[in-house]
């Protein structure tokens, strides 16, 4: 929400440097949100066998406790807009953290399966929040020029997250001799895995308090001098402070309250601008990347790796993840966002279709899958590939373009449909794949290889370009 006034269209430094280090601190403490989304979303794969086996249940139904969450984030996202601009940005923060922590907790010590999907629901009610509220929130606090770098932080956060989550349940799992139902101080392993999520969780909460509230937000309730305060902190004391508020104020007023019926229009139900904001979630989720490593344990052992270290191999998919994303975060900002993302939709497609042919060649059935040893090698180049450019292209540009490309008056709400599209589309791959798989493996990615291939004329025609440019600026 920041002007243009310090910052050159074409994207120059927008920011003093005393401040930004200051813009920085606001940003990370905010992707703490995206952390604990990449946390929580992985850290139940680690204690799949074991819940299992406590509750004596079959892979259906598991997967179905297991995909809960991701109806809770559907509804998180679908409200947090809502409550966001009611309330406020950091006020929504601290809902989020409560929720994790309760999650957390509950999750740890289950009584019967109902209760712990009930649980699993409470967490992604708490991710979809944190999906919406964090770029929307960075957004609205980063400077023009920085503001694509600094959006990608949340991305940064939830591949992070993803990463600690797995050396979290490698720590636990081997103080427990490798048995996810070990006893550790008298609880189960497994239980330890799901319960660590409240340190993170607490220290959202706590950095939630240290943070100001959005400048955007602070105008919409007639609170002038505290968004002053906060310009100033944000875009540097030479700013003309009360020109940007009433330059907000005026956007403002020239808009009305976020509501779902705002987003209405045209011949198709929402406005276009919404449609591709759909598009882009929806696509994100359609390439497969949620899917693509179900088979990873029979990849690596397919070319004669022990499966017992297949950790390892996990975790090193989660470092090729952050490598791609750091890599996002450098260009987001100088080549800017449809380039990126046009680079990775060709990447992942390339990727998808070498795995696809690969695939083709395997015998064996289910899990137990088995490649030659020359196409297994060319499925695991292909999967580390395909990570690597989903997370330098649609893993950061989708979360940088949703917080940015909306009319400010719609923003929230908009974001919200947005993800939780996304969350709905994750939810269809999920539970597809299994199915998909025993059709055809090799067909289920050549489904997502064209998903790839579609979105690059979606992002040539339909996909705005948003680098270096002001967030009252998006119409």
């Amino acid at each position: 929400m920041t002007s243009t006034a310090n910052a050159p269209a074409g994207g120059g430094r927008a920011a003093q440097p005393d401040h930004l280090g200051h813009v920085i601190f606001i940003t990370a403490a905010a992707a703490m949100g995206g952390f604990l989304f990449g946390y929580d979303s992985s850290v139940i794969n680690g204690a799949v066998e074991a819940i299992r086996d406590r509750f004596d249940v079959g892979s259906g139904t598991l997967a179905q406790v297991i995909a809960a969450a991701l109806i809770g984030c559907a509804l998180g996202a679908a409200t947090a807009g809502r409550i966001a601009d009611r309330i406020g940005r950091i006020r929504c923060m601290q809902i989020a953290a409560v929720l994790f922590t309760a999650s957390a907790i509950g999750s740890a010590l289950p009584f019967a399966l109902w209760d712990l999907a009930l649980w699993r629901v409470v967490g992604g009610f708490a991710i979809g929040m944190a999906s919406v509220i964090g770029p929307a929130y960075i957004a609205e606090v980063s400077p023009p020029a920085y503001r694509g770098r600094l959006a990608s932080f949340q991305q940064a956060a939830i591949v992070i997250g993803i990463a600690i989550s797995q050396l979290v349940n490698w720590g636990i799992l081997n103080l427990a001799d490798g048995d996810q139902r070990g006893k550790i101080g008298g609880l189960e392993a497994w239980q330890w895995m799901l319960g660590v999520m409240v340190v993170p969780a607490v220290l959202y909460g706590l950095l939630s308090f240290a943070i100001p509230e959005s400048p955007r937000f602070l105008v919409s309730v007639g609170r002038m001098e505290k968004a002053k305060t906060v310009l100033r902190e944000v875009e540097g004391s030479g700013i003309d402070a009360d020109a940007r508020v009433r330059e907000i104020g005026s956007a403002i007023h020239s808009e009305q309250k976020s509501t779902f019926k705002d987003l209405l229009g045209g011949r198709f139900g929402f406005l276009p601008i919404v449609w591709i904001g759909i598009g882009l979630s929806v696509f994100q989720q359609l390439v497969g990347i949620n899917v693509i490593f179900y088979y990873s344990s029979s990849l690596w052992q397919s070319v004669g790796i022990d499966p017992s270290a297949s950790f390892l191999y996990s975790f090193e998919t989660s470092v090729v993840n952050i490598i791609g994303t750091v890599i996002a975060m450098v260009f987001v900002d100088r080549i800017g966002r449809k380039p990126l993302a046009l680079i990775g939709s060709a990447g992942m497609a390339v990727s998808l279709a070498v795995a696809a042919w690969a695939f083709s060649y395997k015998s064996g059935a289910g899990g137990d899958i088995a490649l030659p040893h020359g196409q297994g090698i060319a499925a695991l180049i292909a999967a580390n590939c395909f990570v690597l450019f989903f997370a330098l292209s649609w893993g950061v540009v989708v979360w940088v373009l949703l917080g940015e490309m909306f009319p400010g008056r719609i923003r929230a709400a908009a974001l919200g449909v947005a993800a939780a599209a996304q969350w709905i589309a994750n939810w269809v791959i999920t539970v597809s794949f299994p199915t998909l798989s025993d059709w055809n493996l090799s067909g289920a990615y050549m489904i997502y290889t064209f998903f790839a291939l579609l979105s690059i004329p979606f992002i040539l025609k339909w996909v705005p370009e948003t680098k270096g440019k002001a967030l009252e600026e998006m119409g």
